[in-house]
């Protein structure tokens, strides 16, 4: 799902990445891809203590702590596997791979993973 918010900014060219902080997987995986070429030039939201504001129009808390969102440069905001894409796109490093996983197929396939990672994901999140 796809949808735009002109309020939420992104810096030119870039993307801003809403992550749950909370989760220890996750933020080892957010530390992993801020360290990255490009890392630097992405805005990086922890949805589980950031502003209310900082999540935009167009995402609330319990929408950005439940799954990973990323809004891109024109605002649109896209969720699951076509996210990590999305944020992939921006880091030199794993951007060669992003034309191969944009496709429907491939998309289906990660979000079948990525789907199965969250229902698993609560146990290693901080209480």
């Amino acid at each position: 799902m796809t949808t735009s918010d002109s309020s939420a900014s992104t810096p030119r060219n870039s993307c801003t990445v809403y992550f749950d902080g909370a989760c220890p997987i996750c933020s080892k995986e957010i530390a992993t891809y801020q360290k990255l070429k490009g890392g630097e030039q992405i805005k990086w939201i922890d949805a589980s203590v950031c502003n209310e504001q900082e999540l935009g129009t167009t995402l609330d808390r319990p929408a950005a702590l439940a799954r990973l969102h990323v809004r891109d440069a024109s605002g649109n905001l896209v969720h699951g596997a076509a996210a990590f894409v999305e944020m992939w796109k921006h880091l030199p490093a794993l951007s060669w791979i992003t034309p191969l996983l944009s496709n429907r197929f491939a998309l289906s396939i990660l979000d079948l993973l990525y789907n199965f990672f969250l229902r698993v994901r609560p146990l290693w999140r901080k209480a």
